[in-house]
């Protein structure tokens, strides 16, 4: 009978499930900056071809050549959401070398070749580490703002 059914609960299997603990979730639940801008000056969409994951990032550079404003449309698993978390509470007033080093560095975290970047939060995804599946929805917010700061950059010198 429809009425007797138990109540709706995602399946996490036991290997992963430390992977999405009780800050994962509240990460992915308060996303800042969680509406594209109106008129940016450049955006990047990155999608994670194994989960199919997708983060779009807008931003508007200021005269100082840092982000000033930025917008994102994220249509990701939990981690690709608390990734996203942490590169929009930090990314405003960074420049487009500081996104690019972040990227870089939690790429080379993932991949067991260096050591947890200098971002704040980013050691969240310890668990994740040997979960290699997961590293491409974590990257996906740092390789998209790091790719539209490079553009807008561009754009304002030219």
């Amino acid at each position: 009978m429809w009425g007797d059914a138990p109540p709706h609960r995602p399946y996490i299997h036991g290997m992963t499930a430390t992977l999405y603990n009780t800050e994962i979730l509240r990460l992915a639940a308060t996303i800042p900056y969680q509406e594209r801008l109106a008129d940016p000056m450049a955006s990047s969409e990155k999608r994670s071809p194994i989960c199919g994951s997708r983060v779009t990032v807008d931003v508007n550079m200021g005269e100082d050549g840092r982000v000033a404003e930025v917008g994102m449309l994220v249509r990701a698993c939990a981690l690709g959401q608390a990734s996203s978390s942490l590169l929009a509470a930090q990314v405003v007033g960074r420049s487009p070398a500081e996104i690019a080093a972040a990227r870089d560095a939690l790429a080379a975290w993932l991949a067991g070749e260096g050591d947890v970047p200098d971002w704040p939060g980013l050691d969240i995804f310890t668990p994740a580490l040997p979960h290699s599946a997961r590293h491409p929805s974590i990257r996906l917010a740092f390789e998209a703002a790091a790719e539209a700061a490079a553009a807008a950059a561009l754009s304002r010198a030219a």
